[in-house]
């Protein structure tokens, strides 16, 4: 065992340029960091990614404000992604070794009307929009609506979710909950076999001042296969779940997990991870850059939350210790400089740091994501199953 703790960040969604099969996607010409580079005319100030290597990864296309490194003090790459789909859970199952091969339920016109009566028989409430929409604009369009029927606002995006908005003032956070709950009991498998059922509750008296609340709740298919993360605790590892981690896994092989309300809440609770006595694997979601800049195309907002990151980024570094280790990566993009609302097919950066080992170098171009749980297994002396190659002789320093 090389280093006695792994703390991985995921900074949802910032991905770094178009991916070698974003065609497929329709996805051609997407480059979050790129974009948000351009949107701030070169002026992004990050840092403590930049000394990480983050403009090493692909110093022939610089990012705008970010510069390449003559010796980074981290180790650097990208990571292709081998799933079938560009959501969360795609992303963050392949990275703990169960890539997705069997595409998920995809419904772009809205649900059947078989699922949506058996979503109001349950829940005792009518369905409204049923469609495409914007998360940010569905509450402002129909919240009244709801405010004045109770109806169930049900929505869908360009990935294979099922969302459900309710104003917490006619819904209560609890049966909010319980109706998810039951529709991802009936989503499970085929016909729907829908990756998550969303709960995106609300608050507010009129559509100026709906504002979604820190209450989200993603309920996510239960992994098809034992992951990385099963591997680690039945060894006897911790695993330590920040953020919407606990739900894309459904709670399993986590042996404790916490929610978090935002992306400095986040790393708040990653921060104070680092002073607890543990063995195994801290693991953190930064949602705020998909759900807040991504889909709501707002580059500006988007830089802003990079930069709050690398400074909270700078406090988490200096509490590591020399057997600790810190990898930095992402699940898809969401480029705001993109068209649409929904994720985009690109690389991922790769960021690995240690206190015991800072003569950066490169990781190269990862053909999975899977490579980063595989690396983490190595350290401990966990078996994989074969989903990614290891990448942790590179990252230990020769004695």
């Amino acid at each position: 065992m090389q280093f006695k703790r792994v703390f991985t960040i995921v900074i949802d969604s910032v991905g770094i340029g178009a991916a070698q099969d974003a065609a497929t996607f329709d996805d051609e010409g997407a480059d979050t960091l790129g974009h948000i580079g351009q949107a701030w005319q070169g002026k992004l100030h990050l840092p403590n990614l930049q000394r990480l290597g983050l403009g090493n990864i692909r110093s022939m296309q610089p990012i705008p404000g970010v510069v390449a490194q003559a010796e980074p003090s981290g180790f650097y790459g990208k990571m292709q992604e081998q799933s079938v789909g560009k959501d969360s859970m795609d992303g963050h199952w392949e990275m703990m070794g169960v890539p997705v091969k069997e595409p998920l339920g995809f419904f772009p016109n809205g649900f059947p009307q078989a699922l949506i009566d058996q979503i109001e028989d349950f829940s005792g409430r009518s369905v409204i929009v049923n469609k495409p929409y914007s998360g940010t604009e569905v509450i402002r369009d129909y919240g009244e609506e709801q405010l004045k029927t109770g109806a169930l606002i049900v929505y869908t995006s360009g990935d294979s979710v099922l969302q459900i908005a309710a104003n917490t003032a006619v819904i209560p956070l609890a049966e909010l909950y319980r109706i998810c709950e039951y529709v991802r009991s009936l989503t499970i498998d085929q016909p729907y076999r829908i990756g998550r059922i969303i709960a995106r509750p609300y608050e507010g008296k009129q559509a100026t001042d709906f504002k979604r609340t820190s209450d989200r709740r993603d309920y996510a298919l239960p992994p098809t296969s034992a992951t990385d993360l099963d591997r680690l605790k039945q060894a006897g590892y911790d695993v330590l779940a920040v953020g919407k981690i606990n739900d894309i896994f459904s709670g399993q092989g986590i042996t404790s997990g916490v929610h978090t309300t935002s992306n400095t809440n986040g790393m708040e609770e990653t921060i104070a991870n680092t002073e607890r006595d543990f063995t195994g694997l801290s693991f953190t979601n930064l949602v705020d850059f998909d759900a807040m800049y991504g889909h709501r195309r707002d580059p500006k907002g988007y830089g802003e939350a990079l930069m709050a990151f690398d400074r909270d980024l700078g406090n988490l570094l200096g509490q590591l210790k020399g057997d600790d280790l810190l990898m930095i990566t992402a699940d898809h993009g969401n480029d705001p400089g993109f068209k649409g609302t929904d994720h985009t097919r690109e690389y991922v950066p790769l960021l690995a740091y240690t206190p015991s080992n800072e003569e950066g170098q490169s990781l190269g171009t990862r053909s999975t994501y899977a490579d980063l749980g595989a690396t983490i297994l190595d350290n401990f002396g966990v078996t994989g199953n074969g989903a990614g190659q290891s990448f942790l002789a590179t990252l230990v320093k020769e004695k």
